[in-house]
């Protein structure tokens, strides 16, 4: 069964589907079977980074039902063999407002894609479509610049996605989830308080599936005057959300990336020595050793 690796960010414009395009074709290089699938809902552009401009089939023909099986959208992309790429829908109603049935079937399909590692770019902001599309995945990575903004909405996307995790974990709990429907949680201590109230063994559930959630950082644009204190983004996520934060790795500010955008290609690809190229690959291999340490546990 492939392993899922979604990426996603608190807010647009931090290079995060760069950063997914490039890992894709890393993993790729490094002979596994990938399949980058663009769930950027409404404003997808994955397959426009490899030069793929009018592609056949995107995710709208299977939600549609004109094809049937989300893998046979699965397209190969000439930059590598064992790479594929799903692309994503264009900018329409129906799509940004998927019904929830669309999106249970899509998520079920992806267990079904034959493949070593699926990529999966999320749409960023904290909707409910890019909450769920993240935490379908074995493993969570987020991209952010140490633009201060960047950082606070990298924090409450992490924090959203716990608590949309943890209630997730009560569906099956009639009681449960009585007391937890309807209600607004703004932390995930609110939920911890509740499911303990209403649930004897409520409260220790919830936090048995904290402690599975274990995002990963990349911090995209860094430069000589970037500061991010990652230790303490650690510490106030262990603090108020429960979950763990590790740094897969750093990307430089580099003019090679912008270049590579501009070629239509990945800039692995297009400028294998640049600093950007080197620390993506770096980061690849970071996120290669977390596939090849750990068992599938897909929320």
């Amino acid at each position: 069964m492939a392993r899922i690796v979604s990426i996603a960010s608190g807010k647009g414009g931090v290079g995060k589907s760069v950063v997914a395009a490039n890992l894709s074709l890393l993993l790729a290089k490094k002979g596994k079977q990938v399949v980058l699938a663009d769930l950027d809902i409404g404003g997808a552009d994955s397959h426009i980074l490899f030069g793929l401009l009018n592609p056949p089939l995107t995710l709208t023909d299977f939600l549609s039902r004109r094809v049937e099986r989300l893998e046979d959208i699965a397209q190969a992309l000439p930059v590598h063999s064992r790479l594929r790429i799903i692309p994503g829908t264009g900018n329409t109603l129906s799509t940004a407002n998927m019904a929830y049935s669309k999106k249970k079937r899509l998520i079920r399909h992806f267990q079904e894609i034959q493949a070593d590692v699926i990529v999966v770019d999320i749409g960023a902001g904290t909707s409910y479509h890019a909450l769920d599309f993240f935490l379908m995945a074995d493993h969570h990575l987020a991209v952010a610049t140490p633009d201060p903004t960047s950082v606070l909405d990298l924090y409450r996307f992490i924090k959203l996605a716990a608590i949309r995790r943890v209630l997730s974990s009560f569906l099956a709990r009639d009681a449960m989830a009585e007391a937890l429907s309807d209600r607004d949680f703004s932390s995930v201590e609110e939920v911890l308080d509740v499911a303990g109230k209403t649930d004897e063994a409520g409260r220790g559930i919830a936090e048995t599936t904290l402690r599975t959630f274990q995002p990963a950082l990349i911090l995209n644009r860094m430069s000589g005057r970037s500061r991010v204190n990652v230790l303490q983004l650690r510490k106030l996520l262990k603090e108020y959300v429960g979950g763990d934060l590790t740094l897969l790795g750093e990307i430089p500010d580099d003019p090679a990336m912008e270049r590579a955008v501009r070629s239509y290609l990945p800039v692995v690809e297009c400028e294998p020595a640049s600093p950007a190229a080197m620390a993506l690959g770096r980061v690849a291999d970071a996120l290669l050793q977390v596939l090849t340490a750990s068992p599938s546990q897909a929320a």
